[in-house]
């Protein structure tokens, strides 16, 4: 009888640490959506405050790969919807601001790795309307949108950690783009309507100058930022020496969205990053940073101090 009281025991144990680990287990995300309709009287505010819920519990209780997460290791990432018109009363037209952010190695510090605004945003919704999403056929411009971003997401973060690590997720984003496209009236998926589309994000992220990007996506993070925290010079020397990849890429591509992308996602981290560099990388970097970007020249002006 003791014997078996203490089979049923350990059974008991390994039952109990077996969901403990499970529920150490986590989906990818952990996103928080925000939608605002002050720009609109008269919007139906409990309608999109169902919705913010919805969006919130759609992204992060769906499992996006077959990756295994820990909770502390989920993305934090944010979604901020601006509603700027209804055109009829369950359809609204506004924009979308994405960013993500991961953790440095070693460190208390998360570093940006998408900051992205997207004002071709057009969809329906009507309240207690089911948010579904299927690989195959895509039923809605909302959740479409929102799946190609968290794709995107997941590949650029994954690119941080190894090289071209975030392929499937660039890929399933851009089989997003071509499905969307064959959708008459969905707006921000169609080829030259605009550079800073989805389109032009997925393409730029597909096509062979992109190579160049995501080369320099996993130095300036793997070999870069988290190897600052065993050797801060080290890290900041590779990141010094990916950087001028950003002149091969406009030379390659000079209108990519990717160079925007850089700039509104990394380049005030940039500038804080040569703010402990020596006055030669000081000079050299502010030369090349306001060549590549010279819209931004107020911004680098720090790198010279």
């Amino acid at each position: 009888m003791q014997k078996k009281w203490f089979l049923l025991l350990v059974f008991c144990c390994l039952f109990a640490g077996s969901i403990q680990a499970q529920m150490q287990q986590a989906q990818e995300l952990n996103a928080r959506v925000t939608i605002n309709s002050d720009k609109v009287e008269g919007t139906n505010k409990q309608a999109l405050t169902t919705l913010q819920t919805a969006l919130t519990e759609f992204i992060n209780n769906k499992r996006w790969t077959d990756a295994t997460f820990a909770l502390n290791e989920r993305i934090d990432c944010n979604f901020t919807i601006i509603i700027n018109e209804r055109s009829s009363e369950n359809t609204y037209k506004g924009e979308i601001q994405i960013q993500a952010r991961r953790p440095v190695y070693n460190s208390s510090y998360t570093t940006t790795t998408f900051n992205f605004r997207d004002t071709e945003l057009e969809f329906e919704y009507v309240e207690f309307e089911p948010l579904d999403y299927s690989e195959t056929t895509l039923s809605n411009n909302l959740t479409a949108t929102i799946v190609f971003y968290i794709y995107t997401i997941l590949g650029l973060d994954f690119d941080s950690f190894a090289p071209k690590g975030g392929t499937p997720f660039i890929q399933q984003a851009q089989k997003i783009v071509t499905l969307a496209q064959a959708q008459p009236g969905w707006t921000g998926w169609k080829a030259f309507d605009s550079s800073r589309n989805r389109h032009a994000l997925a393409t730029a992220l597909t096509d062979n100058a992109s190579d160049i990007f995501r080369t320099l996506w996993y130095t300036y993070h793997r070999k870069g930022l988290d190897e600052m925290a065993a050797n801060a010079d080290r890290g900041r020397t590779n990141i010094l020496e990916a950087l001028p990849a950003l002149k091969d890429l406009k030379s390659a591509k000079p209108t990519s969205v990717l160079l925007q992308l850089f700039v509104d996602t990394k380049l005030d981290e940039v500038v804080n990053i040569y703010s402990k560099a020596t006055t030669q990388e000081k000079q050299a970097g502010y030369k090349m940073l306001s060549e590549l970007f010279p819209a931004e020249t107020s911004r680098l002006e720090a790198i010279k101090k």
